[in-house]
């Protein structure tokens, strides 16, 4: 089916600034047929999966048409499990972020009822609750739904099975008949569709009908990871796997500037493409992945359409995608020209489930992995070592190193211990663990109460920091001062990014970053020294100019 863009759903101007902040280019199937009848008043069941993009789908209707002068309680949505509430709260609280005056409130068990009677007093238009935590407001009387004209059920065939029946149907009795009511299920089972003729009127009827894709014959890999871990696993599974040209899809455009600047402070080729950028810088990065000057390109759905290299080794779904036609489509990159091809989808939280449907659409089997260690990778590194010196030991000019080598061993050191240090000095230095740490809504908000010195843009931890004050100087190092700080929303990452960027040095050999206020302190290899501050003088960090020196 046609998928829309957001631009294209007549949405307020406020609306729309908040969907692009999100990095959204794209409405879901869902979405894009759901919007515009929603938005016209009539019933509605809508037959979608979990992760489908369901609440935007539903919320941004809600969100412009509530009257914000009025501050009654004006919708209501129920869904089964509290983690639901809380994620459904987020994401409406995000899409109102220009519209002033919309207030949202998540009941559910587990959370003292005094804290949420108190909101209720308050005020509140749009309530978001399980329904256990709703009946309990209602025989308490401290939440009222006569001036409710809006009612949604969010993963209804769910609630059902758990048991919320006779719930649900007490709640829907409560509210006006003159409500519009919405009801979203993945399945359609007969005491789903008995509800429906009792307290809808009419309702128009939206399935997602997919267009019949084949999924491709590619091994296909999943990992059960958290959020703040996928940045370690995708550059594992690049290491132990070796890949030279890599396609990683994100949902939205800011995951892939995210995703890009991460890979970069740590040494990779990686570029990005999406919806922001012109046709001439897609080009470009475009034709660097096809030279192999980016070995790993970051995109978003839309923005890779139209990729077409032979030569992909694997793609990794950073996110797993709103959509099972955007699973295959984004797999069927690789594989191509008769090579084979690999794929690999990080899966976080409810995604696992995602997942699945996909394995039921596209008829496929995904097998679930074991995430790849650091020792993984260093065994790897070791391997591709000992090739190389198997390849070199056919060389026949060798002579003069052999000389080298008698004139080392006597009596106290042996051959074998020369070939033991020289291979120590060959191998490159472990690389530690820099877990990228993703803060949730509550830990930015505590941060922020807590008024907190702490560095919030921080993203490396042990190799690159922004800790201050004194600390050993690394053997090997230099010390180089740079003339922007924090004051100026510097991050280590974009110091990193911007030094290997400019100068072609790994990511992983710069050392400790110390963030000031109005400066910085980096530790870069002695020998790159000289290099970096002559040729990062006068660049350009964030669009500040900076200027380095030996500190």
């Amino acid at each position: 089916m046609k998928k829309l863009r957001f631009d294209e759903l007549s949405l307020s101007p406020e609306i729309q600034k908040a969907v692009t902040d999100m990095g959204f280019e794209e409405a879901t199937p869902i979405q894009s047929l759901s919007i515009p009848v929603i938005m016209t008043g009539k019933d509605v069941v809508g037959q979608a999966q979990t992760g489908t993009g369901k609440t935007a789908a539903f919320g941004i209707p809600l969100l412009e048409m509530i009257d914000r002068k009025n501050r009654s309680s004006q919708a209501i949505v129920l869904c089964p499990t509290r983690e639901l509430a809380i994620q459904i709260a987020e994401e409406l609280i995000n899409l109102s972020k220009y519209k002033k005056d919309i207030t949202t409130l998540p009941v559910y068990g587990g959370q003292p009822i005094e804290r949420q009677i108190h909101a209720l007093q308050r005020g509140v238009q749009i309530i978001i609750g399980t329904p256990g935590r709703v009946m309990d407001h209602l025989e308490r009387k401290t939440l009222r739904l006569e001036t409710v004209t809006k009612v949604v059920l969010d993963e209804a065939d769910e609630m059902l099975d758990m048991g919320f029946r006779e719930d649900i149907e007490t709640i829907l009795k409560t509210i006006p008949k003159t409500r519009q009511t919405i009801f979203f299920s993945a399945t359609m089972p007969r005491q789903f569709m008995e509800l429906t003729k009792r307290f809808q009127n009419d309702p128009q009827v939206i399935k997602v009908v997919h267009d019949k894709v084949s999924a491709p014959k590619i091994d296909q890999f999943y990992y059960e990871v958290k959020s703040f871990f996928k940045m370690e696993i995708l550059t594992r599974i690049i290491d132990v796997y070796d890949l030279e040209l890599v396609l990683v899809f994100c949902n939205t455009k800011r995951m892939v500037d995210e995703v890009v600047a991460h890979l970069q402070a740590r040494g990779y080729f990686a570029e990005g493409i999406h919806g922001d950028m012109n046709q001439t810088q897609r080009d470009r990065v475009m034709a660097k992945f096809r030279k192999g000057t980016v070995e790993i390109l970051v995109a978003t759905d839309v923005a890779a359409r139209g990729i077409d290299v032979d030569n992909i080794d694997a793609v990794i779904n950073y996110d797993v995608p709103n959509d099972e036609e955007y699973y295959v489509h984004r797999i069927g990159r690789t594989g191509r020209a008769g090579k084979a091809g690999k794929a690999f989808t990080f899966a976080s939280g409810r995604e696992v489930y995602r997942l699945r449907d996909i394995m039921r659409y596209g008829r496929i089997e995904i097998k679930r992995m074991q995430a790849p260690t650091q020792k993984d990778v260093e065994d790897i590194k070791v391997s591709q070592l000992i090739e190389k010196i198997k390849v070199a030991l056919d060389d026949k000019d060798l002579e003069k190193y052999v000389t080298l080598v008698e004139r080392l061993v006597n009596d106290k050191i042996s051959s074998l211990d020369v070939a033991a240090v020289l291979l120590k000095m060959m191998m490159p230095p472990p690389t530690p663990v820099q877990e990228i740490r993703y803060e949730d809504k509550a830990s930015r908000y505590q941060n922020s109460k807590n008024n907190s010195s702490r560095d919030r843009g921080r993203s490396f931890s042990r190799s690159h920091s922004s800790n201050k004050g004194n600390r050993p100087h690394e053997e090997g190092m230099t010390r180089l001062s740079f003339s922007i700080g924090r004051s100026s929303g510097i991050r280590p990452s974009d110091i990193v990014g911007a030094i290997t960027g400019e100068t072609g040095i790994p990511g992983r050999s710069i050392g400790h970053i110390d963030i000031a206020d109005d400066f910085s302190i980096v530790d870069v290899p002695h020998t790159d020294a000289k290099k970096v501050v002559s040729i990062m003088n006068t660049k350009r960090i964030k669009g500040y100019e900076i200027r380095v020196s030996l500190s």
